[in-house]
């Protein structure tokens, strides 16, 4: 997924019958989509999240930044966090955003449409695979982090990347040190994944980090919420975040913070029966 990879590219290089079924899934999700208005709520923050935007998705991904920002205001996760922590109520529709992984077009494709329209994120990086590049082939490239190109390579954010990012008013946050699950590893492994990344972000940006983004994101799958976020916070974390849907509301647990799982390339429609999900 590096800056010269395109969504036409990406779509070339997937089988047939994966087409086929992603276009049965779209076609129903814009049936289950027709009425679904996210504005019909308020009082919350929703957070989505990518992983990538690829070159030719630039307009799409803009477009649904500026139809998500006609509908809510976009804040910084520090921001969110303060409001999720309060002791009045949210008032209002917040959106606030993020990517995972740590992919050299978050910085190359995405980071300067979010610049041109004001918009903050957190950018969650692996810090084992900073500045690295995998051949399509490479099992980590295909097993960790499921990638499906073919004559294309898997790039990764460098620290001086970061560095441009947090000077421009981005924040960087942990997804641990080499993107395992939790729910493998011993108490003091996930405790060093943790603690760790933490460490090495804070050193190579001089920004502390705060905030922390469990692999693969399935709550008593991929990780066990109560116990791992508590490991978080003993290391210093004070937000969680997960890939589960849904709303956050004043009082909610900053350490079991649920997501919205988005892709560049979607529909307003796709944005819209998402968003509706409680």
């Amino acid at each position: 997924m590096n800056e010269t990879r395109t969504l036409a590219e990406w779509n070339a290089q997937t089988s047939t019958s994966q087409r086929i079924q992603n276009l049965i899934r779209s076609t129903a999700i814009r049936g289950l989509a027709v009425g679904k208005r996210i504005e019909r709520s308020t009082n919350w923050i929703r957070f989505p999240f990518y992983h990538h935007v690829f070159e030719d998705e630039q307009q799409n991904f803009s477009n649904q930044l500026n139809y998500l920002r006609n509908i809510g205001e976009f804040i910084s996760l520090d921001d969110a966090l303060l409001l999720i922590s309060g002791n009045q109520a949210v008032d209002g529709r917040y959106f606030c955003l993020t990517f995972d992984d740590g992919l050299k077009n978050c910085v190359n494709v995405a980071l300067p449409i979010l610049l041109k329209l004001e918009i903050p994120a957190v950018f969650y990086i692996v810090t084992g695979m900073v500045a690295k590049s995998f051949d399509a082939n490479d099992p980590i490239a295909r097993n960790v982090f499921g990638f499906k190109g073919q004559d294309t390579t898997l790039d990764f954010l460098s620290w001086a990347d970061c560095s441009k990012m947090v000077e421009a008013g981005m924040t960087i946050g942990s997804h641990t040190v080499t993107h395992t699950r939790l729910s493998d590893l011993t108490e003091d492994q996930a405790f060093a994944e943790l603690s760790n990344s933490k460490n090495e972000i804070q050193q190579k940006t001089g920004k502390t980090c705060d905030h922390f983004c469990a692999p693969y994101g399935n709550p008593n799958t991929d990780f066990d919420l109560a116990f791992h976020s508590n490991l978080a916070k003993s290391a210093g974390y004070k937000t969680f975040v997960t890939g589960q849907r849904g709303p956050t509301r004043s009082g909610d647990n900053p350490l079991a913070i649920k997501r919205d799982h988005m892709m560049a390339n979607w529909g307003i429609y796709q944005l819209r029966y998402f968003l509706t999900l409680d």
